[in-house]
């Protein structure tokens, strides 16, 4: 679940923010990489199998779809005017990318101007049941978030809650931290907390086993990767934290604060954070889909429930856009208080360079479209795929939520961008002059240029190697510009970046802005979302692909020639004049290479288990799988052995001694490929 700006025609990674793909990354963060290598790898070790399926299915995948704008026109934003555009560009949309169902509101002048709905909810006795937008209810993913935020800037206001007071003051169990920093709500609410991400747990199948908010965020919470307030790094753990610091400080169970303070009051009659539904609700809510066609997607149960569990219809996040933008009748909070959640809530002071690009608010990803400022949130589930965006300035907002993920790997992200982006262009278009380059383009473009990492990441469990796979690249394009490779348009080319303000770059033709943190010119970081990050990438982690697929190719070419040249042997009864020990060497080390082979085994059982969603695999399978890459490290030994005795003994041949060091270099490439990818880190809270 997360939210949306960054879309591609690429795979997603859920619940986030982004790895559901990362729009602008604001879903899980997919895989970047391509190559036969990295790809030959992937689909061999279980681990990679895992990284690779993972990210055909869920998040940032990387790749961006970026969308031609429309002709620039002032249209009337009034109700006869917008339902006639949606009707126009939905059901259109929605059969062209295989999705089933949507549903999407707009207001405008303190109303709600157009509630549509378009497709199927499901089938009822094989009869299609129509979308309504006042009564079908939708999934809306991580825009749960901006609730989670709403009831803590309620708290804040009463006094309950002090932004920049240390969360731990308030936590029943203690919180392990890595710096000296407390963790603040402020921290919490933009995702600069500093924790790693994790990817288990987070979305299951009705059924299993329910898990209380204190134990969603007290039992093995995520390490902390980062200094607190210096990186964004979207958590979907910190919004689980901080609305159970919001159920400490009130007594209240979290979901009671939120029907009674949000839903309660400002009419959202339907919606619900109830995980599964009862029975009432159940006859509203729409069913998910993979694609149109496809079997339905179980209703899907998200941990901790904060971070995206609610479910709404059309009608029910109007009524939120409008208390957002301050309806006086709704009663959420102090217009002071609105105006304090919707502000930039971190400064140069905290992020250095980053601030002058795209950054958080206390909940909202503040955006720019055509010069009018956005506050927005997307979410994203297995099936259900959604997007709110308010413009404060202007009174005026856009939600949509669908019900099926689409035919091709980002339907639901070209759906989503195509409407939003319409939507500001048709009623608030662009006036504003063509920005210049700046005379220090050409200079920077080559200062930026690299592979770099995510901060939403994984860095001290095995999954650590999925996203060092996931890199993103830079590239000076000669002539003052950029390109990153994970934002790309519909054809898959990349698009340009200029700089045109020092270290700020902004998207050709487009919206999009990155901006530079950077010392002396050293390159820190790189800001290309309110919640995203792009670090350097490590050399050894810029080397991990090319060394594993090498040591694989090796590997896997001795374990099939090394008993094939025996047998050849054998049947042509050559004598074999070499030492025991030699031939015992050979032996082991093909049983290192084995059980390389066999580790694919319980890691594709783990890929399995995180893809349909169902329960965590068993520790033992994870550990089986560990000890068999363990086992197969152990081979080096026999190897070095032996290309130590090829050297002594000087009449083996030089094929001999080759293969010798050849097999101990795939064998130290194995070795290094653990080690920096963490794949035998004893931590299993991924």
């Amino acid at each position: 679940m997360a939210s949306r700006d960054m879309r591609s025609r690429r795979p997603r990674h859920a619940l986030g923010a982004g790895l559901r793909g990362c729009t602008q990354c604001e879903r899980r963060t997919g895989d970047c990489q391509d190559g036969s290598v990295t790809s030959l790898w992937r689909s061999f070790v279980g681990f990679f199998v895992v990284a690779g399926i993972l990210a055909s299915t869920t998040a940032c995948s990387s790749q961006v779809t970026r969308l031609e704008p429309a002709p620039v026109q002032t249209a009337e934003l009034s109700s006869g005017n917008v339902e006639a555009w949606l009707d126009a560009v939905l059901p259109a949309a929605l059969e062209r990318e295989g999705v089933v169902g949507a549903t999407v509101s707009v207001v405008a002048n303190g109303e709600i101007i157009a509630a549509r709905g378009y497709g199927s909810v499901g089938t009822a006795d094989d009869a299609a049941q129509t979308v309504d937008a006042e009564s079908s209810l939708f999934r809306i993913g991580s825009i749960s978030k901006v609730f989670t935020a709403t009831i803590v800037m309620q708290l804040v206001e009463e006094g309950e809650l002090h932004l920049d007071a240390p969360v731990q003051d308030v936590l029943d169990f203690s919180l392990p931290t890595s710096f000296d920093e407390p963790i603040t709500m402020r921290h919490l609410l933009t995702h600069t907390a500093g924790f790693e991400d994790e990817l288990a747990g987070l979305i299951t199948a009705p059924g299993g086993e329910t898990v209380s908010l204190r134990d969603a965020v007290a039992i093995d919470p995520p390490a902390q990767i980062f200094e607190p307030g210096s990186t964004p790094a979207y958590s979907n753990y910190s919004n689980g934290l901080a609305a159970y610091v919001a159920e400490r400080v009130t007594g209240v169970p979290f979901e009671v604060l939120v029907q009674e303070r949000i839903f309660d009051t400002i009419g959202m009659t339907t919606a619900t954070m109830a995980q599964p539904l009862p029975a009432d609700l159940q006859r509203n809510m729409s069913a998910g889909y993979r694609f149109a066609g496809s079997p339905e997607v179980p209703f899907e149960v998200v941990s901790p429930a904060p971070a995206g569990a609610i479910s709404a219809t059309a009608i029910d996040m109007g009524r939120f856009m409008l208390a957002q933008l301050g309806d006086p009748d709704a009663g959420l909070m102090q217009p002071q208080s609105l105006a304090l959640m919707h502000e930039p809530a971190l400064t140069s002071g905290d992020l250095g360079g980053l601030a002058k690009g795209p950054v958080m608010t206390l909940g909202f990803f503040e955006r720019d479209r055509n010069g009018h400022r956005v506050l927005s949130h997307g979410g994203d589930l297995t099936a259900f795929h959604a997007q709110l965006e308010i413009y404060p300035d202007d009174g005026a907002g856009i939600f949509v939520s669908l019900n099926s993920s689409g035919l091709h790997p980002d339907s639901s992200t070209v759906i989503r961008d195509e409407l939003t982006r319409d939507f500001a262009d048709r009623y608030f278009p662009d006036d504003r002059p063509d920005q210049k380059p700046t005379g220090t383009t050409a200079a920077h473009a080559e200062a930026i240029a690299g592979t770099y990492q995510l901060s939403r990441r994984g860095e001290t469990t095995f999954i650590r190697a999925f996203f060092i796979l996931s890199s993103i690249d830079i590239t000076a394009d000669g002539s003052g510009g950029v390109t990153i490779s994970a934002i790309v348009d519909r054809t898959g080319t990349p698009v340009p970046f200029v700089e045109t303000e020092s270290w700020v770059w902004s998207e050709v033709g487009g919206h999009r802005i990155i901006a530079v943190d950077q010392r002396d010119g050293e390159v820190i970081a790189i800001g290309f979302d309110p919640a995203f990050t792009l670090q350097p990438m490590p050399a050894e982690r810029r080397a991990l692909p090319i060394v594993a697929g090498l040591s694989l190719v090796i590997l896997v070419t001795y374990l099939v020639a090394h008993p094939v040249i025996a047998l050849v042997r054998r049947l042509r009864q050559r004598q074999d004049d070499q030492p025991t020990a030699w031939k015992r060497t050979g032996w082991a080390a093909w049983t290192g290479a084995l059980s390389l082979l066999l580790s694919a085994l319980p890691w594709s059982a783990v890929a399995g288990a995180l893809l349909t969603d169902g329960p965590a695999p068993d520790a033992l399978i994870i550990r089986t799988g560990q000890a068999l890459l363990a086992v197969a490290a152990l081979g080096i030994v026999p190897a070095a052995w032996r290309t130590v005795y090829s050297f002594k003994r000087r009449r083996h041949r030089w094929l001999h001694v080759m293969g010798a060091i050849s097999l101990t270099a795939a064998f130290a490439g194995l070795i290094f490929t653990l080690l920096v990818g963490g794949i035998l880190q004893p931590s299993l809270s991924y």
